[in-house]
């Protein structure tokens, strides 16, 4: 197997655009090429074609698509069981949204270390594109996140919902809150969506954040008006006298977990979806 070969294909097949891969990628156009062609020839088919409306996949780069990213996935987890061979009988690489480390994590892992003792765990926070991605790519095996991607090759549950309340040191009304003295949380396609309902002229406030953490930094420090996660909504209230803005509904976010389907089975995966679910909901 050459996974620099599967590599360049896959990101060719989701880009259809040579250039744009090799940006991606960090090579050049003429290397891609060369890629493309290598793994053509071991194919012994054409997988792309190209003209002027652009670069598509042929019936046989349609068929060779899915087992390619079959191919490397199995390398990655290879590569990985190899690296991480040593005391502990298994290995578990877990993604979580930004958002949902703070006050969890800590309950999280140590049931995680109750239920599976004889695993080694290694926690990455991250935003949901990217989790998606390294799910595909191997260098995950499970992910907690906001917004799943569809993609043939993952399985989400939905598994409970946290809330997002509106506070302010201006007073307790929408109107006492102008955009000048605002800060956009941005943490979800979903929660952007319900805000420009909401609030549709604070949706273009020129301050923004994608962290409930940061968003409350930034309250702290400057005051004014924000979206954050319900209990640092009331720490802000209660140690910061901040004011909960009671003309605005809460939003809530459906929290996700995403697993490569090669694993959806998984007993341990589900041990500790299951974990997460009752944490996330008690």
């Amino acid at each position: 197997m050459h996974p620099e070969l599967i590599e360049t294909f896959l990101d060719l097949a989701e880009t259809r655009s040579f250039n744009q891969t090799a940006e991606r990628l960090g090579l050049t156009q003429s290397t891609v090429s060369a890629r493309v062609a290598a793994l053509e020839k071991r194919v012994g088919r054409r997988l792309f074609s190209r003209s002027r409306a652009g670069t598509s996949l042929t019936t046989a780069g349609l068929s060779f698509e899915p087992h390619a990213r079959d191919l490397r996935h199995a390398w990655t987890e290879a590569m990985r069981a190899s690296r991480d061979a040593g005391n502990t009988a298994l290995s578990m690489r877990i993604g979580l949204q930004m958002d949902l480390a703070g006050p969890r994590i800590g309950g999280w892992v140590t049931r995680f270390q109750q239920l599976l003792p004889e695993a080694a765990f290694y926690i990455e926070l991250d935003y949901s594109n990217q989790m998606c991605s390294d799910l595909l790519a191997g260098h995950l095996d499970l992910a907690v996140m906001f917004t799943p991607r569809p993609l043939p090759d993952l399985h989400f549950e939905s598994i409970g919902e946290v809330r997002y309340r509106l506070v302010s040191s201006e007073g307790p009304r929408r109107a006492d809150i102008t955009p000048a003295r605002y800060i956009r949380g941005e943490f979800s396609a979903a929660f952007d969506k319900r805000h420009q309902q909401l609030l549709p002229h604070l949706s273009a406030a020129p301050l923004a954040s994608g962290q409930s953490a940061a968003v409350v930094g930034l309250l702290t420090a400057l005051g004014g008006a924000g979206f954050v996660l319900e209990d640092e909504a009331q720490a802000l209230i209660i140690s910061h006298g901040f004011q909960l803005v009671e003309d605005v509904a809460a939003i809530p976010q459906t929290v996700y977990t995403a697993i490569h389907i090669r694993h959806r089975h998984s007993h341990a995966s589900r041990r500790l979806i299951s974990i997460i679910r009752s944490q996330l909901n008690s």
